[in-house]
């Protein structure tokens, strides 16, 4: 099996794309909803609460763990990568946790994760890309460096979208989701003199519920990077690497869906992130 965790519930546009390109595999999905939202919290606690979540989901028997959080990537997936599970018996069992800000900055640059150093011709790159997420996740500073390290010409734009995210979560009219998101757009375009990005990142799982309004707002020419996909052919590239990580294992009919917050509750929430049916069963990390 193969485990999505998140903070919220923007995850669920992550593992929507992965069932969907993997039927086969059975996936197990874990929100931290008693704790949301992590941008508020300190470093250290978010480290600790994303380990205990990828702990959570290894013992419902996941082999691997997709962070399906821009925050808990940002802030966690490298410590938890190189610090702590390296010393675990996890590791030792060949369970690994990814994060999806890699895949992302790969399709933001066409260069491998593993190259670290400007390589041609992405060195002699001088694209606009633009990051559109949560505080937390622009405060990293983490989009602008990796892409930076690969493509030292690009001109990377930062824009915070705090209220969008909760905006589409507690389901705001098409009217107000335009108007958060063309306000988005201006400040990419206020910190660019008017000149639109060549690319633009959606750096928050919630966003590509959205994605049509930065359509509407972006000129054609730019293209749009939105998450799910880009982690689904991420992840297909991986496992055709890995293939153990989804060997001898029987299919569930659907996804399990796991929380810390309320069960009823969350279910309600998480309708617009999905066409099926969802049931959230509660569990502790």
């Amino acid at each position: 099996m193969i485990g999505v965790f998140d903070s919220g519930l923007g995850g669920l546009t992550v593992l929507g794309a992965l069932a969907r390109r993997f039927p086969d595999v059975s996936f197990v999905y874990l929100g931290d909803h008693a704790r949301v939202p992590y941008g508020d919290r300190a470093s250290e606690e978010i480290v600790d609460l994303t380990q205990a979540g990828t702990e959570a989901l290894f013992r419902q028997g996941c082999r691997l763990v997709v962070l399906g959080c821009n925050t808990a990537t940002a802030v966690a997936a490298r410590r938890l990568q190189q610090e702590w599970l390296p010393g675990t018996s996890w590791k030792a069992e060949g369970r690994n946790v990814l994060g999806i800000v890699a895949p992302t900055v790969e399709a933001a640059t066409q260069t491998p994760w593993a190259v670290t150093s400007p390589q041609y011709p992405q060195k002699f790159l001088t694209d606009r890309i633009a990051v559109f997420g949560t505080t937390r996740t622009i405060a990293s500073g983490v989009y602008a460096e990796e892409i930076r390290k690969r493509c030292p010409k690009v001109t990377v734009i930062q824009q915070v979208s705090a209220e969008l995210a909760g905006a589409i979560e507690d389901g705001a009219s098409e009217a107000d989701l335009d108007t958060l998101v063309k306000r988005a757009i201006d400040g990419v375009l206020a910190q660019s003199d008017g000149e639109p990005p060549h690319r633009a990142i959606l750096g928050c799982t919630h966003f590509p519920l959205v994605e049509h309004l930065f359509r509407r707002h972006l000129p054609p020419a730019t293209r749009i990077l939105s998450q799910p996909e880009i982690v689904a052919d991420s992840l297909e590239d991986y496992l055709s690497r890995h293939p153990h990580y989804t060997e001898a294992a029987e299919p569930l009919p659907a996804p399990a869906l796991f929380t810390t917050g309320e069960p009823d509750a969350i279910t309600r929430r998480a309708r617009i992130f999905s066409q099926e049916p969802l049931a959230f069963s509660r569990i502790e990390i």
